[in-house]
This record gives structure tokens, C-alpha cells and sequence, in this order.
């Protein structure tokens, strides 16, 4: 137990060190071919901040635990949520000023009912992951465009991209960082696979609800150290822009892999426990970020509502789930 117990403290620390690397990595590599800060930040970066949901399910899906993989995309989607944007807002109340988080809202209301339809039968198969990925690819393209239109309107957030992009790294660099922070993503999304795997067998609880809780977690610290020191150099809506943007992408791939790679049955618990969580907790955030009079906040007393609602989503998981 204790091997297992160190392989998921070493893939949590590991994944979140890679996850960093290639980002940074590959924005420098993104910057040298005089890539928009605004457009690297609206598809690398957030792309970058959910591969290790990506890379974990992908693994997990090759390994036969799909159910690892479907909790980990609807449970990083929780855990970015209420305990990642809850414990952000407790630091530092934010303040939503960017019209570009504004449009990606109800994108992600549009991703998570397109998600919900597509699961409804009761099945994740190679259709079903195969129109989540192409969403995917559609939604980079839909970002960049954005990012295009948007470079010189002098969006907040355009600006607090360009404080965070590399603009003095080299393109050997850079290529370094992008290369050894993918190997070490793919490593350690094995390790941490693995040590998972194996807990949950030995404790009798599923695949499933590992994928829902250790594993949310652990794939989610990249975020929740993003979000944190975005908000404390002031930087509001990449804090939040982040979170969107990687809860969109664990929709469309993280939760498209599975389907695509080992298609199946889905737990009758993803739709009547755990998908209804997510859908109230995207709801509540976009009713608190949009903004519908003005600029949006989410402060210190919704910060402690999310944190609440992510203890008692943890504790109904103990009581359904392995009690």
C-alpha cells in the first residue's frame, strides 16, 4: 500500500511540475513564432492547464479503467469549480472585467448539455468521443479567432497575458521544456494511473469514484496554483479564464478519449449523482461571473459556498459510495 500511496504523491507532484513546464515551453516556442500572447493564452495555455486530465484519462482509457477517466473529467470539473475558484476567491475576491470570459460561460453550459445528451443512453462509444474531440479542435479554432479579433480592443485579459507569456526564452529553450514536460506528463500520468488503480482495488471502492476524488484533485493543483497567484498579481480573469477554459476542454477531451479508446457503459452514478452536481456548480458560476449589470465578482462569501459545496459533494460521495 505504501508503494501505491508514494506513486500518487510522486505523479501529483510530477504532473503538476510538467504541466508548468510544457506550458511554459511551448507559449515561448508559441511567442518566437510571434504568436499573440492573447491567442497563446486562449488555446496553449489553457489547453496546457488540462493535460494532465488529458493524459491520464488517455492512459487510463488504454488500461482498461474508463471509469477513471469519466470520473476524472467530471470530477476535476467540480474540484476547478467549487474548491479551485472557492479557495481563489477566499485569497482575493475577483472581479470578471473581460468580455472574453463572458463569451466563454455559456460555451461551457453549451459543452456540458452537448456532454449530458451524448451520455444519456448510457454509453460513451467512438461516436460519442469522436464529436467531443472534434468539438475540441473546433473550440481551438473558435479561441484563436477570438484572439484575433480581440489582440488590439485591448481586452483586460489581453493584458494580463502579455505580463505572463515568455518573451525571453529561446527557441532551443523552449523546444527543451515543451519536450521533457510532455515525457514527464506521460510518465507521470502512468504513475499516478497506476498507484490509483491499485488503492482502489485494495480499499473495494471503483474506479469511478477514485477517477471523482484523488484523481480530480491531483490533476487539478496546476489550476488551483495558476488561479491562486493569477488573482495575487491581480491578474482576475485569467484566474477565471483558466478554470473555464480548462473545464471546457475536460468536457470535450478528457471525457471524448475514453469514448474514442475504450468505449462502454457509463455508471448510472455519472448521470444521477455526479453530473447534476457539475451542471448546479456551472450554473451558480455563471450566475456569480457573468455579470449581467455590470463587471462580475465572486467574493469571499461565494468563495465559501463553493468550498462548502465541494465538502458536501466529497462527503455524499462517502455515504453513496463507498459506505
Amino acid at each position: 500500500m505504501w508503494m501505491e500511496l508514494l506513486a500518487i504523491a510522486g505523479g501529483f507532484a510530477l504532473l503538476t511540475w510538467s504541466a508548468d513546464r510544457f506550458v511554459v515551453g511551448a507559449s515561448a516556442l508559441a511567442y518566437n513564432l510571434n504568436i499573440p500572447p492573447l491567442i497563446i493564452g486562449l488555446t496553449i495555455v489553457s489547453l496546457g492547464t488540462s493535460a494532465p486530465e488529458i493524459l491520464v484519462s488517455g492512459v487510463a482509457s488504454l488500461q482498461g479503467n474508463t471509469g477513471l477517466a469519466i470520473g476524472n473529467a467530471i470530477g476535476s470539473n467540480i474540484t476547478n469549480i467549487a474548491l479551485i475558484l472557492g479557495i481563489t476567491a477566499l485569497v482575493v475576491p475577483l472581479n470578471v472585467r473581460s468580455s472574453i470570459v463572458r463569451r466563454e460561460l455559456p460555451v461551457l453550459l453549451g459543452v456540458m448539455l452537448l456532454a449530458l445528451f451524448l451520455l444519456l443512453d448510457g454509453t460513451l462509444g467512438r461516436l460519442d468521443g469522436s464529436i467531443l474531440l472534434t468539438g475540441m479542435v473546433f473550440m481551438i479554432i473558435w479561441m484563436a479567432r477570438i484572439g484575433i479579433r480581440e489582440k488590439s480592443s485591448h481586452d483586460p485579459m489581453s493584458d494580463e497575458f502579455s505580463d505572463e507569456v515568455p518573451t525571453d526564452m529561446t527557441m532551443a529553450m523552449a523546444g527543451f521544456w515543451t519536450l521533457v514536460g510532455a515525457l514527464c506528463l506521460l510518465g507521470s500520468s502512468k504513475l499516478l494511473v497506476w498507484g490509483a488503480v491499485s488503492i482502489a482495488q485494495a480499499i473495494g471502492v471503483s474506479d469511478l469514484v477514485i477517477g471523482l476524488t484523488i484523481v480530480a484533485l491531483g490533476t487539478s493543483l496546476p489550476e488551483l496554483a495558476a488561479s491562486v497567484m493569477s488573482a495575487l498579481k491581480n491578474e482576475h480573469d485569467i484566474a477565471i479564464g483558466n478554470v473555464i477554459g480548462s473545464n471546457i476542454f475536460n468536457l470535450l477531451a478528457v471525457l471524448g478519449l475514453p469514448g474514442l479508446l475504450k468505449p462502454g457503459p457509463v455508471d448510472s452514478a455519472v448521470l444521477t449523482r455526479d453530473y447534476p452536481v457539475m451542471i448546479g456548480l456551472t450554473l451558480a458560476l455563471f450566475v456569480m461571473a457573468y455579470g449581467f449589470r455590470g463587471p462580475g465578482r465572486l467574493n469571499r462569501i461565494e468563495g465559501t459556498l463553493l468550498v462548502s459545496a465541494f465538502v458536501a459533494y466529497q462527503t455524499l460521495l462517502y455515504f453513496t459510495a463507498v459506505i
